[in-house]
Order: C-alpha cells, then sequence, then structure tokens
C-alpha cells in the first residue's frame, strides 16, 4: 500500500511538481462507507483528485457527488461515476492464473514470490477519460511502453523521501528487495507512514 502510495505521487508530480498527497487510512481492503468517509475527509480538505488503495467505488462515486475526480482501482471502475473518473488501475489475475495451471499440469509448479507488472499483463490503466489531455494520455502510453520493454523505471533515482533525505540516488533503480521494504513516504506525501520509526 505504501509502495503504491508513493508510486501514484511520483506519477503525478511528473505531470505537476506542485502535487502534494494526504494519506488517510480505512484499514480494510472493502469497507464502503469507511471509504466514503476518507474521501469526504479529503474533499473538505481541499482534495481536487482522488486516488484510493481500497476495492469499492465508494471513493470515486464520493468525487462524483462532490464535483471532484478519482482514479479506480484494482478494476475499471469507469461506470460507477463517469463525471468523475480519470482512469482506473487494474489487476489482471489471469495471466498468472494461466502460467500457475499450466505449471502445475506440467509438474513445474513451485513457491514463491511473484513480481508480475505491466510486461506480463498483470496490472494496466485502462479507460483513460477524455477529460485527460491528450498530451499526458501520451506520456501514459509511453511510460507504459516502456514498462513492458524494461525502458522505464518509475522507481529510478533521484527519488527523495518526504524527510528530504535522497532515497535512491540519480539513475539508480530501486530492485525488488528495496520495493518489498518500503516503509517511507517519499517527497509529495504529507505525514509519516504508521508504524515506521
Amino acid at each position: 500500500v505504501i509502495r503504491n502510495i508513493n508510486s501514484f505521487t511520483l506519477g503525478a508530480r511528473s505531470v505537476n511538481p506542485r502535487v502534494r498527497t494526504k494519506v488517510v487510512w480505512v484499514n480494510q481492503w472493502f469497507d464502503p462507507p469507511k471509504e466514503a468517509e476518507a474521501a469526504q475527509a479529503l474533499i473538505k480538505g481541499g482534495a481536487d483528485v482522488l486516488f484510493q488503495n481500497t476495492d469499492s467505488s465508494a471513493v470515486l462515486k464520493t468525487a462524483g457527488k462532490a464535483g471532484k475526480y478519482a482514479f479506480g482501482w484494482d478494476s475499471d471502475m469507469s461506470t460507477y461515476a463517469p463525471e468523475a473518473h480519470l482512469a482506473s488501475a487494474i489487476i489482471n489475475w489471469a495471466p498468472y492464473y494461466i502460467k500457475a495451471t499450466g505449471d502445475a499440469l506440467e509438474g513445474k509448479w513451485a513457491t514463491g514470490s511473484t513480481w508480475w507488472g505491466v510486461k506480463e499483463g498483470a496490472i494496466d490503466i485502462v479507460s483513460i477519460s477524455d477529460k485527460v489531455p491528450a498530451d499526458i494520455k501520451t506520456k501514459v502510453e509511453t511510460i507504459k511502453a516502456g514498462l513492458k520493454d524494461g525502458s522505464f523505471a518509475i522507481w529510478k533515482g533521484p527519488i527523495v523521501g518526504n524527510d528530504g533525505k535522497e532515497l535512491i540516488k540519480t539513475g539508480e533503480t530501486a530492485d525488488d528487495k528495496f520495493l518489498g521494504g518500503v516503509n517511507f513516504y517519499v517527497k509529495g506525501v504529507e505525514g509519516k507512514v504508521p508504524g515506521a520509526k
């Protein structure tokens, strides 16, 4: 979740360096009333675009009712509040299940961590709204192509924490071990990670 918050912020700030991300924790994956309450609190606090790491459409619907924008998460949520929807980040488990099932049938399946993303078709950004400017849509498609062919990395330095400390040096790219241990916020995210030292 923290890595997703940071990745969202890095992407948003690549388009607008003044973006600030405020986090409200609901501590659930699916709790529409809590998600709507968190969205309302952010809107009352001045947020104009909402992003979530929960699975209901409550954030998107709340944004729509308030005349704000939002992103869908884990599935294409464009039909829930089309007036608010900017795009949806989706997770597609099918490629993994097909490979794991095939490996099991062939006696090759083994336990272990799987780090799949855009390249493998497990993650995508879909239903980009016409409200998103054409140059930004083009940038998104260029980045997606770069994630597929390895020419682009989200976590490539320089990356600075919200405390001003350099986390990844210029030209360096975070590896899976680093990404698996993210317990900090990057520049642009307000506050501190709950429980972080």
